[in-house]
């Protein structure tokens, strides 16, 4: 019998469900439709650069290793955010996550973990004088109640959560 088709999300099929709702909520889309301009991931409100839109490995190649900061003196993993902010007007990298699910899956059980990633995070930016704050972009099926107690644990762990976009005025712009 042929197996059907995952349009739920999650497991091996991530990348092809999940790719439409991370490239509507990508980061430099909403940048620029706010009228900032994003160029080799440097963010500029007019000719002055107020911080880096910088994904996945590009945090180290673009920002932290330029800087001096290599994840093996901090971290025993290389973590990689889905995308990241970097405000250079307030000292603040805004690591961003984002989770789309359709049916219950294993992505369930990685929610709490945002706590553990801000702390592995906060070691790599320490030294450079910056804060993090790290939220996740959930899509509506996140909405639900039998998510009320990890919601709540999310927020009383000092991460954050938001639904279908990426908001600005919480990145400080």
């Amino acid at each position: 019998m042929p197996r059907k088709p995952n349009t739920h999300g999650g497991g091996a099929q991530t990348n092809r469900n999940g790719l439409h709702f991370e490239q509507t909520t990508a980061l430099n889309d909403a940048l620029i439709n706010a009228g900032y301009s994003v160029v080799n991931y440097c963010v500029y409100q007019g000719s002055h650069q107020i911080g880096m839109s910088v994904p996945q490995k590009r945090i180290y190649s673009m920002f932290l290793n330029p800087r001096g900061i290599y994840y093996e003196k901090y971290n025993s993993k290389e973590w990689r955010p889905d995308e990241a902010f970097i405000n250079f007007d307030n000292n603040k990298a805004y690591i961003i996550e984002k989770k789309f699910q359709n049916c219950a899956g294993s992505v369930d059980e990685k929610l709490p973990g945002c706590h553990f990633k801000k702390l592995e995070y906060q070691k790599l930016f320490k030294p450079l004088d910056f804060d993090v704050e790290f939220i996740y972009i959930f899509n509506d099926w996140f909405l639900d109640k039998r998510y009320f107690d990890t919601l709540e644990y999310i927020k009383n762990m000092g991460c954050h959560y938001f639904y279908n976009e990426i908001p600005l005025d919480f990145l400080g712009l």
